[in-house]
């Protein structure tokens, strides 16, 4: 894994250092990691709404396969 160096004002690096204090992260990396993993998983949950609702508008109203099911799976984690 290759390592990725940021720069933070003071009061940022205070906050960081803090979450990881208070005991919810092991280490600054983590606290990190985790906000990439939050923000990761929130646009996959707006990318899944988008398609819902695409799907929603278009008037279809035909039965759902099982084929469909997996070429929606696969678009999400393309996405």
């Amino acid at each position: 894994m290759d390592d990725i160096r940021i720069s933070l004002s003071d009061s940022s690096k205070a906050f960081v250092d803090e979450q990881v204090t208070e005991g919810d992260f092991a280490s600054a990396s983590d606290y990190v990691a985790a906000l990439i993993h939050t923000e990761a998983k929130a646009k996959a949950q707006d990318k899944l709404e988008a398609l819902l609702l695409e799907g929603l508008e278009s008037g279809e109203a035909t039965p759902w396969t099982d084929a469909d099911w997996q070429a929606l799976k696969r678009r999400i984690k393309q996405a």
